[in-house]
């Protein structure tokens, strides 16, 4: 059958499974907007506000289900408007199909109106990128891409497509479902190595990241942990992997990690990494981190082996099979002593409590909304001490429900991420927990929200300063605040109702869960103005570049 090259794409498209687009039109993406227009019924796209909501969109959409997320945008600012969100799918390996327009192939080099070369300006935050030069590899070049994104580490991939190659016609054949690459199985040393590690050590902990949530891998930790008595503590990347009632669950490790999962790291003689890459927000001093435990470090990307912390045994392959093989060759363990450890650390010092009196605690805002929600609901969240704070206190239960740009730590994020994940799940409870700096960054996607008719509750914790900043600001800097009290006078409430969305303000305990409840039978978008004490930090903290025996615990 005779196509051009835009009904090519789309049909590719849907071939490859995708049943959503987040994009934005512009000129040299008009003939793939029209060929969109004859397959609607088929593949539904998100028309955002900007195309950085573009990308967060399709990343939420990817993250919260483990599809691939695709994103489309125009020549020139349409492409580097994407460029924020391809940079935060990358650094957490998250599987995304960037489809840019370019000007066509004669306009190419000459300065033309709305060119970039967006191939060159997106290479070091891709897998891989692809210029399409003729309209008979389009199709190939479509499988190829969702192939790439999420074969080994998954991430993203860019394809640029010159006009002139959307009009051109060619002879259309169907290709197959893309297919993960295979994996490599570890190397068998190195597994009797890990393997008699494991029945040696006395004090074992799990260190789980990411990976474990990339390869479907949650069931087998658990399983492993059960059998082997092994406690649990997980990074940002890897909450949710771990339901929050298990009773070997320590919390996250790091930075603003719980106490316990902290000092578990202090006092472990092994330290089983999976799917983690010992970044400086967990690591701290790389020296010191666990340096009482050998380690074994699981995961599928090579490069990761002893890039931050050296390792003691390497097993590079699949998180899923490597667990499935220690089930199955390692014994029944107790642990009793090391777990009667934990539990007592545990009990002596603890997160903290919510503060008593008639002031906003925003850990009352996270204990009401898991109370209301229960374990179906899925958050999100913007970058910051709220950030920091959801994933410290909710109790998330169900993999895939904690949300959030972890690596490269993208203000502005959240609103776009929450529309994907909405998108994706239309009928689960989706909360968007950000602060006033992080919503005012894209919160034009509020438009898109309320277009969509997308049930979103968006908590803004309102604190009239950039928190987390300011905080480093207090501990480091000697109180100098410069630009981080921001006291902007947006009015959340008119806003809201300006965008066409329902608005609420909470400034006093007592009016939480009332307005909450609400929030939730809203049947559009909504957005609650949460009023919170500048100066409630968060705690506890490990200055940066110090080791979790530094660890501050409140102010």
């Amino acid at each position: 059958m005779m196509l051009n090259g835009s009904q090519i794409l789309i049909q590719s498209l849907i071939d490859q499974g995708v049943d959503t687009i987040f994009g934005y039109p512009g000129g040299s993406v008009l003939n793939i907007y029209d060929a969109l227009y004859d397959k609607k019924e088929e593949i539904h796209h998100v028309l955002t506000s900007h195309e950085q909501g573009a990308a967060h969109a399709a990343d939420g959409y990817a993250r919260s289900t483990g599809k691939t997320g695709v994103c489309l945008a125009t020549s020139g600012p349409g492409a580097t408007n994407l460029v924020t969100g391809i940079a935060t799918a990358y650094m957490d390996s998250v599987p995304l199909v960037a489809i840019t327009g370019n000007v066509a192939s004669d306009l190419i080099g000459r300065d033309s109106f709305q060119e970039v070369d967006i191939a060159g300006i997106t290479m070091p935050i891709t897998k891989h990128n692809f210029i399409v030069h003729d309209v008979k590899e389009l199709a190939a070049t479509v499988r190829l891409a969702f192939e790439i994104a999420n074969s080994h580490r998954p991430g993203p991939v860019l394809i640029d497509i010159p006009k002139d190659i959307t009009a051109a016609v060619c002879e259309y054949e169907k290709l197959p479902r893309f297919e993960k690459r295979p994996i490599s199985a570890p190397d068998e040393a190195q597994l009797k190595d890990a393997v008699n590690a494991i029945r040696r050590a006395k004090r074992p902990l799990i260190y789980a990241g990411g990976g474990v949530l990339s390869a479907n891998a949650c069931e087998e930790l658990l399983a492993y942990s059960k059998k082997t008595q092994t406690p649990i503590c997980c990074s940002a990347m890897g909450l949710s992997s771990v339901p929050y009632d298990y009773e070997l669950y320590l919390g996250m490790i790091g930075m603003h990690g719980t106490p316990v999962a902290n000092y578990a790291t202090l006092n472990a003689d092994l330290v089983i990494a999976i799917g983690a890459r010992f970044s400086d927000r967990v690591a701290g001093n790389r020296k010191k981190f666990a340096n009482a435990a050998q380690i074994i470090h699981i995961d599928i990307d090579a490069s990761e082996i002893s890039k931050n912390v050296a390792c003691d045994t390497a097993l590079v392959g699949d998180a899923k099979q490597i667990l499935t093989h220690f089930i199955n060759q390692v014994e029944e363990q107790k642990h009793e002593e090391w777990r009667n450890t934990l539990v007592d650390f545990r009990t002596k010092i603890g997160l903290k409590k919510p503060a008593e009196g008639d002031k906003v605690d925003p850990r009352d805002f996270i204990y009401t909304l898991h109370k209301l929600l229960g374990d179906d609901a899925i958050i999100v969240t913007d970058v910051g001490q709220h950030q920091m704070i959801t994933a410290q206190y909710y109790q998330y239960a169900k993999p895939r429900s904690f949300i959030s740009s972890c690596g490269l730590g993208t203000m502005g994020y959240g609103m776009g991420a929450a529309i994907g994940v909405k998108t994706a799940h239309p009928n689960r409870p989706v909360v968007l927990i950000t602060g006033d700096g992080s919503f005012h960054m894209n919160m034009n996607e509020m438009a898109c929200a309320v277009s969509q008719n997308l049930p979103i509750i968006v908590l803004v914790f309102n604190n009239s300063v950039l928190g987390m900043v300011r905080q480093w600001q207090t501990l480091f800097y000697k109180q100098r605040y410069s630009e981080t009290s921001i006291a902007r006078k947006t009015d959340f409430v008119k806003l809201a109702e300006a965008f066409g969305a329902t608005g609420y303000r909470i400034a006093l305990k007592n009016e939480i869960e009332p307005v909450m409840k609400e929030a939730l039978s809203c049947k559009g978008p909504c957005i609650i103005d949460c009023i919170i004490d500048p100066d409630d930090g968060v705690y506890p903290i490990i200055p940066p570049g110090k080791g979790a025996d530094e660890i501050i615990y409140g102010n």
